[in-house]
């Protein structure tokens, strides 16, 4: 994950680990489920593993919702740093929801993922702070 890639997990770790306000989208109600990554590639592998009469398609992701508030919240707390918000307008085009329907993943593939969110972010945050402190990755103003 590239910490420009404007989406919301890079973008609020980015901020929130330059001391910058985090932007969201509208009220920060709509919900999102995060997969990481390993828990993704897992549930690929098993997809081209799998039955050979089976075509897809065939969703992947973490079923479990988080507002986009608490997700500011849990980057907040994670890497100690006070959350100031700046709401701007939700574009037209951004749904209130994102839940995935695993649920042939589960009984064809036998997966699920197993990466606790809060696991997932410490990782990353992580790997933001070390790269960006190296400058083998730069963090936009």
């Amino acid at each position: 994950m590239h910490p420009n890639d404007g989406r919301v997990v890079s973008n609020f770790i980015t901020q929130a680990l330059s001391g910058k306000p985090i932007s969201i989208f509208g009220t920060g109600e709509q919900t999102r489920s995060f997969c990481y990554v390993t828990d993704l590639v897992d549930g690929i592998l098993r997809f081209m593993q799998g039955p050979s009469t089976f075509q897809g398609p065939c969703n992947l992701g973490n079923p479990t919702e988080v507002t986009i508030n608490l997700l500011a919240e849990y980057i907040g707390a994670l890497t100690d740093t006070k959350i100031i918000r700046r709401h701007s307008e939700r574009p037209q085009d951004d749904p209130m929801q994102r839940k995935p329907d695993i649920t042939l993943a589960q009984t064809l593939l036998n997966w699920n993922p197993s990466t606790p969110l809060l696991t997932g972010l410490q990782s990353t945050i992580r790997y933001f702070a070390k790269h960006s402190a190296v400058g083998g990755l730069e963090i936009a103003a």
